[in-house]
């Protein structure tokens, strides 16, 4: 779990450097990171429901949900954005700003919320793993 912590950690890492970067960017190159972003997003859902279907134990049925939400709403708030770039136009460039915006802090916040929980699930883990051991040392 520590190994998956510190990857977590550096991913977090990068996305921020990435992310100030990409003010500075060309349009073109954003458009381009933009395509590789959301290519890896897309895969990164459907491991996650790969996940769900592969695993079985009880406590994997508890995320199996939250990770197939999660794919799903990947899959639509691509597809409105997508339906939003189709039809845009100078008078609608600042509203699907301010929608993609609103969007990737929602993100964020889910993120948050997920490593909040992701902290807790961790400890209880390893607090679990140790009454295990001190009951079978007591035995």
């Amino acid at each position: 779990m520590s190994d998956q912590l510190t990857k977590l950690a550096e991913q977090a890492k990068k996305m921020e450097d990435e992310a100030k970067k990409a003010s500075d960017q060309a349009k073109s190159e954003l458009e381009a990171h933009v395509k590789q972003a959301s290519e890896t997003a897309s895969r990164k859902a459907e491991e996650l429901v790969q996940k769900s279907q592969e695993l079985k134990t009880q406590a994997t049925d508890r995320w199996a949900q939250v990770r197939s939400d999660w794919a799903k709403h990947v899959a639509k708030v691509r597809e409105t954005i997508a339906a939003q770039k189709a039809k845009a136009d100078a008078s609608d460039a600042k509203f699907d700003a301010d929608l993609a915006e609103a969007d990737a802090y929602a993100a964020i916040d889910f993120a948050s919320a997920a490593l909040e929980e992701a902290e807790y699930a961790v400890l209880d883990a390893i607090l679990a793993r140790k009454e295990a051991d001190e009951l079978a040392v007591s035995r």
